[in-house]
C-alpha cells in the first residue's frame, strides 16, 4: 500500500493545476460552445479530474466534475441554474484509520493581507467509518442557491450570489471552491483537496423602446430623443466655456442622449448622441470633431462595509476605478441642416470580457458612463472647470435578451478607439494578486 504522506502532490490531468487566471469569462464560455456545435443541450459535457497523489506517485484521491469550460485542464466553470455533479475516487492498497470523507462548495470573499470570508458553505457526507481502504467511488451532486443571506454592515439581507472575481492585480476577489476532505481524527492533519471554479449569474438587460426593437429587426437607422422619447435618457445640459486659440472666449451647450434602457448586454454597443449648439460657429467645429468627445465607460469597486450603499463613503482605500471602454463618434447628417448646431451620433462597444454589475457585501461592482473634458487642439477649457461633465450610472449584464440582435451603426470602414487594458486599472494595488490555490492541509 502507498500510504498518504504530508508530501503529497496534487495536480490535473492533461496539465499542471491551473490558476485563477485562467478562469474564462461567460461570453467566452458561449463562444466557445457555439464554435464547437455544442449548444445549451449538451450543458456540462467536459469532465475535470484534479489528484492527490502519494510519496510513489499512486493517484490516492481524486475528485471529477463535469462543467460548461471549454478545456478539461482549465478550472471548471458553471453557469447559474447548473446542477454541479461528479464523483470522488479514493484508492489505497491498505488500511488508513479516518473519520470520514465530504465534499463541500464553499464561496466567499478575499481581501489581500485577509482571511477569507466565507458567504456560502454546503458539504456532503460521502463516506464514515473508522478504517478506510481498498477503492471507493462516491458519486455528489449540488444545486447551488441563487440567494444566500448575508450580514450588510449591521443587518442580515437577502443577496443574490455574485459571480466569481479573481481579476489580476484586484484588491479583492471572490472565490468559489469545491473541496475533498479526509478526516484524520484527534491530533492528526485533516487532507483536502481543492478547486476552485467559476460561477456566472445570468442576467439580462432591460428590454429596448418598441422603435429601437424595430430599428434592429428591419437594420434602419436609430430615431432619436424627439422621435423616440422611451428609448433614450436625456442627460441636464452641460455649458462648456473656454478659450479658442488663446484669443476667442467660447461657450458651448452640450447634451448627451444615452440609450434607453441603461442597462446593456456584454458583447453589444451602447448607442450615444451629442448635440452641441451655441453663436461660435468656429468654436462648435473645433469641439465637434469626433476625435474631441472623451467618453469613457468606467467600473468602480466598492470595497468595505459600505460597499452596497449607492450613497455610501468613497476612498482611495475603499473604491477603486478602471477604464473599461472607449466610445467613439461621427457626424450626423442631421448637422448639415443646422448652422448652430453639431449633432454628433456614438457607440461605446462593451466588452465581452466585462463581468456583469453585481451587488453584493463588502464587493460591489458598478458601471458608468462619463463624458469628460473635451480635448481639443486650440482650446483650453476655463480653470476650476471639472474634469468630468456628465455621468450617468449603467448596469452591466452578462447575457442578451434571447432572440435580440443588435448591431453597430458606425458608417463603414470607421476607425473605432481601442479599448484601454482592463488589468491596468486606476488605482488598484500593483502586487494584489496574492492569493493562495493549494490548500491541501486544513483544519
Amino acid at each position: 500500500m502507498e500510504a498518504p504522506s504530508l508530501d503529497f502532490k496534487s495536480g490535473a490531468s492533461g496539465s499542471p493545476q491551473a490558476t485563477s487566471d485562467e478562469l474564462p469569462t461567460y461570453a467566452h464560455v458561449q463562444t466557445q460552445k457555439q464554435q464547437s456545435g455544442e449548444g445549451s443541450g449538451a450543458g456540462l459535457a467536459r469532465e475535470h479530474h484534479r489528484f492527490l497523489e502519494g510519496a510513489k506517485g499512486k493517484k490516492w484521491l481524486s475528485m471529477f466534475v463535469k462543467s460548461r469550460a471549454s478545456n478539461a485542464a482549465s478550472l471548471p466553470v458553471f453557469f447559474e441554474g447548473d446542477t454541479i455533479s461528479g464523483r470522488v475516487e479514493v484508492d489505497l492498497d491498505k488500511a488508513e484509520s479516518s473519520k470520514g470523507v465530504t465534499i463541500s462548495i464553499r464561496a466567499g470573499t478575499t481581501f489581500v493581507g485577509q482571511d477569507e470570508e466565507l458567504f456560502l458553505k454546503e458539504e456532503q457526507t460521502l463516506w464514515t467509518g473508522s478504517k478506510l481502504t481498498g477503492k471507493y467511488s462516491w458519486p455528489f451532486s449540488f444545486t447551488l442557491p441563487k440567494e444566500v443571506s448575508v450580514k450588510d454592515s449591521d443587518k442580515t439581507g437577502i443577496f443574490r450570489l455574485p459571480p466569481n472575481y479573481t481579476e489580476r492585480a484586484s484588491p479583492a476577489y471572490i472565490d468559489y471552491k469545491l473541496v475533498v476532505t479526509v478526516r484524520r481524527g484527534f491530533l492528526k492533519v485533516n487532507q483536502t483537496l481543492v478547486t476552485s471554479f467559476g460561477y456566472h449569474p445570468i442576467t439580462l438587460p432591460e428590454k429596448p423602446s418598441p422603435l429601437r426593437l424595430l430599428s434592429y429587426s428591419d437594420g434602419s437607422s436609430l430615431i432619436g430623443p424627439e422621435g423616440d422619447p422611451e428609448g433614450w435618457k436625456v442627460l441636464p445640459e452641460k455649458k462648456i466655456k473656454g478659450t479658442l486659440f488663446n484669443v476667442q472666449e467660447v461657450e458651448v451647450n452640450c447634451t448627451l442622449a444615452i440609450a434607453a434602457p441603461l442597462s446593456y448586454a456584454v458583447g453589444s454597443a451602447i448607442p450615444l448622441i451629442i448635440t452641441l449648439t451655441g453663436d461660435n460657429t468656429q468654436g462648435l467645429d473645433v469641439l465637434a470633431s469626433p476625435s474631441a468627445i472623451q467618453l469613457r465607460l468606467r467600473r468602480g469597486m466598492a470595497t468595505g462595509s459600505e460597499a452596497t450603499d449607492d450613497n455610501g463613503a468613497r476612498r482611495t482605500d475603499n473604491y477603486f476605478v478602471e477604464e473599461c471602454g472607449t466610445a467613439y463618434f461621427w457626424p450626423s447628417d442631421e448637422s448639415e441642416t443646422a448652422p448652430n448646431k453639431r449633432i454628433l451620433q456614438g457607440e461605446l462597444e462593451v466588452a465581452k470580457t466585462l463581468k456583469s454589475s453585481f451587488k453584493f457585501p463588502k464587493l460591489t461592482i458598478r458601471y458608468a458612463l462619463e463624458l469628460l473634458e473635451f480635448k481639443a487642439p486650440g482650446f483650453v477649457a476655463n480653470e476650476g472647470s471639472s474634469p468630468v461633465l456628465l455621468k450617468e450610472q449603467v448596469t452591466i449584464a452578462s447575457r442578451q435578451i434571447p432572440g435580440l440582435v443588435t448591431h453597430s451603426y458606425a458608417p463603414p470602414g470607421y476607425e473605432k478607439s481601442q479599448n484601454v487594458d482592463y488589468n491596468k486599472s486606476l488605482g488598484l494595488l500593483e502586487n494584489g494578486n496574492q492569493r493562495f490555490l493549494g490548500h491541501h492541509h486544513m483544519g
